[in-house]
């Protein structure tokens, strides 16, 4: 069989809504950073204790899933990722000491057995990343479901999903760590400030670094696919029949 007839054509991407993806971005930030942090300060201002008030503002990020549940319409990967850890964090909440310092101590242990779960999914059949990428990629529409779902017979495509999802697991580990040494360092009230600002700030420049590695990736792999290309075509010219 003829490399033209062995070569697997790349999907291509369907079209997105950005004002979707916009309207998306908006409520992750709002519900995880912007709404906890409000809440905090108010229920301090009205005399909550510190836990308390720690603990009923953490009730955001999981509106932040409902929504995206009800949104799309369907459970997927990333959604029971995402409820999972809420149930981890709820329980671990619940255990142990009652205090807000404790409490924050422990949502750092929840973001470093994050980091450790994108290290053990390693070993499955595809990384953790890989679900995190079509949750972003898509529009959660059928069509660009197909689309990421299909990229991954590509090698150079498994491969970043691979290096991406070992630089997120060491990354979530070190700023776990990070988060629990200061913990210890820093008032309470001021904690409650850098945490999701430090989880987001790691995200940030995550995702900053990701897109660069994916577009470079992808670039890659276009020039092997354009190489891969010439050598099939000049060996089918090749092997034509000689002329008399």
């Amino acid at each position: 069989m003829s490399d033209q007839q062995t070569r697997v054509e790349r999907p291509t991407p369907p079209a997105r809504s950005g004002k979707a993806a916009a309207l998306g971005w908006i409520l992750t930030i709002g519900l995880n950073v912007v709404a906890p942090v409000i809440t905090y300060n108010q229920l301090r201002d009205h005399g909550y204790s510190e836990f308390a008030a720690l603990l009923i503002s953490s009730a955001w990020p999981v509106l932040d899933t409902v929504i995206s549940v009800a949104w799309r319409r369907k459970l997927d990967e990333f959604a029971v990722i995402t409820l999972v850890f809420l149930v981890i964090t709820a329980v671990v909440s619940l255990v142990g000491a009652h205090s807000a310092r404790a409490l924050l101590i422990k949502d750092s242990g929840v973001t470093g057995l994050f980091g450790a779960l994108c290290l053990a999914t390693l070993l499955a059949r595809r990384p953790l990343i890989f679900y995190f990428g079509r949750k972003f990629a898509t529009d959660g529409t059928p069509e660009s479901t197909a689309w990421w779902n299909g990229l991954w017979e590509f090698e150079g495509f498994r491969r970043t999903m691979t290096v991406m999802t070992t630089v997120w697991g060491v990354a979530y580990l070190a700023e776990a760590a990070l988060r629990i040494a200061l913990a210890y360092a820093l008032p309470t009230d001021t904690m409650v400030i850098i945490s999701p600002i430090m989880v987001y700030a790691v995200l940030g420049m995550l995702a900053v670094w990701t897109t660069l590695y994916g577009k470079r990736s992808q670039r890659e792999g276009e020039r092997h696919a354009a190489a891969a290309d010439a050598r099939a075509e000049a060996r089918a010219g090749g092997s034509g029949p000689a002329s008399s």
